[in-house]
């Protein structure tokens, strides 16, 4: 190999690890991840309660710090100002559990009696999100995930 030659391939193999170095580290900034997100409604009957739940699979490399949850009705005032991350930071939290290595399962869940869900909008609603990571990066998704109140 010519002295010219073995430069260039220690300069490509310099550049190529300080490529690899600099995504490793961008990787560890990266905002959680949500996942497989679902909603479940099923309303009040026959004097028993109904219930939501939500599930997602939030994933990060620094760990899930906390998961906020709000469901809001598409015919809402929310529909032309959806819910931001400050807004969010007031609703309630999903429990969440290690999943494997890097991600966590995050459910949440509330009863439904039937006065609440006469007094509920009919139609689509939403389930907005607010992941934070222990790193301190967050993600907002206002529709997660959607389910029908009939």
């Amino acid at each position: 190999m010519t002295r010219r030659m073995a430069l260039t391939v220690a300069a490509g193999a310099a550049v190529l690890v300080g490529a690899g170095a600099y995504a490793l580290a961008y990787a560890g900034e990266q905002p959680p991840a949500l996942t497989h997100a679902t909603a479940r409604y099923t309303a009040p009957a026959a004097g028993h309660d109904g219930s939501l739940t939500f599930t997602a699979y939030v994933t990060t490399s620094s760990g899930v710090d906390d998961v906020k949850v709000l469901a809001w009705p598409q015919n809402s005032s929310l529909a032309e100002h959806e819910p931001s991350a400050q807004e969010m930071a007031e609703a309630e939290p999903a429990v969440c559990k290690p999943y494997k290595k890097h991600t966590a399962i995050c459910t949440y869940g509330v009863r439904t009696t039937a006065s609440d869900a006469a007094s509920s909008p009919r139609g689509v609603w939403h389930v907005a999100v607010l992941a934070t990571a222990q790193n301190g990066t967050r993600t907002l998704d206002t529709r997660a995930a959607d389910f029908l109140v009939k």
